[in-house]
């Protein structure tokens, strides 16, 4: 039986976020499954960056069904955890099941990745404290405040923990945290 991988995320997820992960851990032979607030088809998002805006614009994306609810998660089920970013994690970091997910990744040094927003529900969860991080370069001051060290480039590997500040940086972000997985939780 392949290794399981959880992927939380919601509605207003970034599309390449939630997708290129999933796609990219189940080429390397991993179970993933996404879990969000509840099981329903969730409605991502697509944000780029578009000249004389002073942010990244937001327009509809893909949808994609949600295996399970974040209620439903256990988390010894999983070797490791990915945390999109997009718009979803502006809601997604008061949910309680959600925080209880985060805290048990991080409190067993199991890999998690994060990106973009994602971050913003990892600090949330107080997991953040003394750790290295990246994230959206808007999120320093976030990150500051849960008592991370914030780093502006395109991966920052911390132990187990993978970041990355956008989609652009999927290539160096997903290395790393193969490089990471390989080692804690290899597909046999």
């Amino acid at each position: 039986m392949a290794p399981k991988i959880l992927i939380v995320t919601g509605d207003a997820a970034e599309s390449l976020e939630v997708l290129y992960p999933y796609q990219r851990l189940r080429e390397e032979g991993y179970d993933v499954r996404i879990a969000a607030p509840s099981r329903k088809t969730l409605r991502f998002v697509v944000h780029d960056f578009e000249p004389g805006f002073d942010t990244y614009t937001e327009k509809p994306g893909y949808t994609w069904p949600a295996d399970l609810a974040f209620a439903e998660v256990d988390p010894d089920d999983y070797v490791a955890l990915v945390v999109p970013g997009g718009r979803a994690p502006e809601y997604l970091r008061n949910d309680a099941d959600l925080r209880k997910i985060l805290t048990a990744f991080f409190d067993t040094d199991r890999p998690v990745a994060q990106i973009c927003h994602g971050p913003l529900m990892t600090a949330a969860a107080g997991v953040l404290r003394n750790r290295r991080v990246t994230a959206y370069p808007a999120l320093e001051p976030d990150m500051d405040t849960a008592g991370a060290a914030f780093q502006d480039t395109e991966v920052v590997v911390d132990g187990t923990l993978v970041s990355s500040r956008a989609w652009p940086d999927h290539s160096a972000w997903m290395r790393e945290f193969l490089t990471v997985l390989r080692t804690k939780a290899p597909v046999t």
